[in-house]
């Protein structure tokens, strides 16, 4: 029997679902170990800004947070995505919200495999590796932003 990461996804938010566990498996394939636990929650503004206020010290909902639950016999961790951020995002910088949320939870994958953009030599390797990702399951860059044509 294949051994595959466990991914449970927690949405506090939506009524109707709007992330499918078969996509999260398929974004987080390229980086998580397949004896992985990953939670996925999406949480309200508030959730994130008391999250973010906690563990950052930063006053505002931020888009997403990465919790280390564990990483001594295989990797165990939280990815909080802010819904209404998320969403506002997507909308201001003309992106599909599926591609969206596909890169914040590569992101915050990352960032519990111990990468970070504290600086600018680890952001653009963080950066790197996200865009090679998501490339490969047919995204666009994320960092690069369209501008609405009026």
């Amino acid at each position: 029997m294949e051994v595959k990461p466990i991914i449970t996804i927690q949405d506090m938010v939506h009524t109707k679902p709007i992330l499918k566990k078969t996509f999260c498996q398929k974004w987080l394939e390229p980086i998580i170990d397949k004896n992985a636990e990953i939670t996925i929650r999406i949480v309200g503004s508030d959730e994130s800004k008391n999250l973010n206020n906690m563990y950052r010290k930063k006053k505002y909902p931020t888009n997403v947070l990465s919790f280390l639950v564990d990483d001594v016999d295989h990797l165990i961790g939280d990815i909080v995505l802010c819904a209404p951020v998320i969403e506002k995002e997507a909308l201001e910088q003309s992106k599909n919200l599926q591609a969206h949320y596909a890169h914040l939870i590569i992101h915050g994958a990352l960032h519990l495999y111990g990468y970070d953009h504290e600086n600018q030599i680890d952001a653009e390797i963080m950066e790197e590796k996200e865009i090679k990702i998501l490339t490969k399951l047919g995204f666009k860059n994320p960092y690069l932003i369209e501008d609405k044509i009026s």
